[in-house]
């Protein structure tokens, strides 16, 4: 079996490097990190698997979001270890091994953006950019106790990210504070100085928050009352098929969406290769790879125009000034080389993805705030706004959070 060494004693990296800024911006003094399915210039792109990286050649040039954070003033100092194929949200990794969870140690640093979350959490860098379609950035952000961005779909350039679920697929964001979130973001998001909404309403998905451990309840149930405390805006409860006006249950978002889409997708993306050249896999993948290989393809069609149809009613219930809140992951991180069982992995999957598809199908901008802690480690609190409302909700945060936020 293949193995790659890391140049760092946390795992995150499976590459240092030494990339200074283009010029001064925004940026500057900033160190980040670039998740391994994003191409830097002159250095193979693995996506998680030595055997893609060995058999593609290097890029000549850096993907277009390496070049804008380059241009703000940011410096780039290593390319972060992605879980393989970036198909997975645990960050387990038979190939480059796992990243080390500063937060949670002897524990999981969620998926797939693994590396580049563990980059953040345990110094090496200040900021780092992943990508996120089931969750790969929100979930490690949440299990990490870090930030984490999922932008409104496609508002970040993807010329130079390896595809995977273009329907859902998008560069993210992960940083250790909400001040340097949004200045990375606003770089990425090519932010205009227009007006934004300030925050008017503050919604609760219920249905999420049942989902979530009991003390995940407790402390997001804490969380809103500091925030009522600050602001005056009551959290309103919601059920998930009031927020649409349809007896929908918010699984369907995962179950019959979501999970559909992807798989056609991620056939089409790299299921090609594999069945071409098969590649040496590792054991979880292998195990993940074969519902994908099973896959009716004319079952996603349907999933297709389901999505289509929640992205307009969800976004439909949230007008500009509207916020919702909800769990990021329902549960802490799970122990390393506890998903060692069909039943663990469904335990964790879920649930997890059943509370990060909605913003997936919905096309919505999304922010973890690390601000739950149950039994010592961290869960993430979750944001969202209305597609493209991006800078609004940054804006809400900072308003909501105050200090919180710092």
């Amino acid at each position: 079996m293949s193995t790659t060494s890391s140049p760092d004693p946390c795992n995150a990296l499976v590459e240092a490097l030494d990339l200074p800024p283009a010029k001064d911006g925004p940026l500057s003094g900033a160190r980040f990190t670039v998740k391994d399915n994003i191409d830097i210039a002159g250095h193979r792109t693995s996506f998680g698997s030595p055997a893609w990286r060995d058999t593609h050649p290097a890029p000549v040039h850096n993907a277009l979001c390496v070049d804008q954070l380059l241009a703000a003033g940011a410096h780039c100092v290593g390319k972060a270890v992605a879980d393989e194929f970036t198909y997975s949200l645990d960050g387990e990794s038979q190939f480059f091994g796992t990243p080390q969870n500063a937060k949670a140690p002897g524990r999981v640093p969620g998926g797939s953006s693994s590396g580049s979350a563990a980059s953040v959490a345990n110094g090496l860098a200040d900021f780092s950019i992943g990508t996120d379609s089931g969750g790969s950035v929100r979930v490690p952000a949440s299990l990490c106790g870090i930030w984490g961005m999922r932008p409104s779909l496609h508002r970040i350039s993807e010329a130079g990210v390896l595809p995977f679920m273009p329907s859902v697929s998008t560069v993210g964001i992960l940083a250790e504070s909400l001040p340097l979130l949004e200045a990375v973001a606003r770089v990425l998001l090519h932010s205009q100085t227009t007006p934004v909404t300030a925050p008017r309403r503050l919604l609760v998905l219920s249905d999420a928050v049942k989902l979530a451990l009991p003390a995940v309840q407790q402390q997001l149930r804490a969380a809103l009352d500091e925030i009522t405390r600050r602001t005056g805006l009551v959290a309103e409860p919601i059920r998930f098929a009031e927020l649409i006006g349809e007896d929908v249950a918010l699984s369907d978002c995962n179950l019959k969406a979501l999970r559909d889409l992807q798989t056609a997708e991620f056939q089409s993306t790299v299921g090609n290769w594999i069945e071409a050249t098969r590649p040496e896999l590792g054991a979880t993948f292998t195990l993940a790879y074969g519902n994908v290989q099973r896959f009716d393809r004319i079952a996603a069609l349907e999933s297709l125009a389901r999505s289509e149809r929640l992205f307009q009613q969800i976004n439909a219930a949230l007008p500009p000034g509207t916020i919702i809140c909800f769990p990021t992951t329902p549960t802490t991180a799970p122990l390393k080389g506890s998903l060692d069982t069909l039943e663990a992995v469904t335990a964790f999957y879920d649930p997890t993805m059943t509370l990060t598809a909605f913003s997936g199908v919905a096309r919505l901008p999304e922010i973890s705030a690390p601000l739950l802690t149950v039994e010592g480690c961290p869960v993430g609190m979750s944001f969202a706004a209305g597609h493209y409302q991006d800078e609004s909700l940054l804006v809400a945060l900072s308003e909501l959070l105050g200090p919180q936020g710092s």
